[in-house]
């Protein structure tokens, strides 16, 4: 089993988050820089302010979800609602391109099975690049995301990564999520099983 150190660990899911905010935050500040250019442009100065607007709440959907998928969301033993996890999910994957449905009651769940979960569905995103339908839903013991949509593919080296023995023995920022679900997994006693299905892409979760 590939084993990281734990100041390598931090600072790859560090990266990956910033990664995910460092978009709309930039998008923020070129919109601020419009309306310090063109502060007598109607036009423009609307322009501007809507791309704050949009860039501002994607950049709070992200550090919302990110705050549950990656950060440490309560104490030791803590336990979360999984319809915060809904929300949270919702408020960056569910637009114009992707849609998600949640089959999951709502209850509270210790919380490395909640980042477990999460994560699954990003990754689950990943293999619908020009979008589609994210299925979530409860399965015995553990759950099964599905993605569906034009052209889904399982991306290359994606089961070994969770597994934990990731090709070559590197990982970097662009691997570490799929290695951090494993270790979700793994410390929540489940397994993950990837599979290419008939128009999609299944993520089945189970007791290890």
């Amino acid at each position: 089993m590939f084993a990281l150190d734990g100041l390598d660990l931090a600072a790859l899911v560090a990266s990956r988050v910033c990664h995910d905010v460092i978009s709309p935050v930039g998008a923020i500040v070129n919109g601020l820089e419009v309306l310090d250019e063109n502060n007598q442009d109607e036009d423009m100065r609307s322009f501007a302010l809507n791309l704050i607007r949009k860039s501002a709440r994607q950049a709070s959907a992200r550090l919302q979800f990110c705050r549950l998928a990656f950060g440490a969301a309560g104490s030791a033993g803590a336990e979360v609602d999984t319809g915060d996890a809904e929300t949270v999910a919702r408020g960056v994957l569910d637009d114009e391109r992707t849609k998600l449905t949640w089959d999951v009651p709502r209850r509270l769940m210790p919380k490395n099975r909640v980042k477990l979960l999460l994560n699954l569905v990003v990754l689950a995103g990943n293999t619908i690049p020009r979008g589609g339908v994210i299925l979530v839903r409860s399965e015995g013991d553990g759950f099964r995301v599905v993605a569906e949509g034009t052209n889904p593919r399982v991306p290359a080296g994606i089961r070994e990564l969770l597994a934990g023995h990731p090709a070559n023995g590197h990982i970097d920022g662009t691997l570490i999520q799929p290695f951090y679900t494993g270790l979700l997994a793994r410390a929540a006693g489940l397994s993950v099983t990837v599979a290419l299905e008939q128009g999609g892409v299944a993520f089945n979760v189970a007791s290890a």
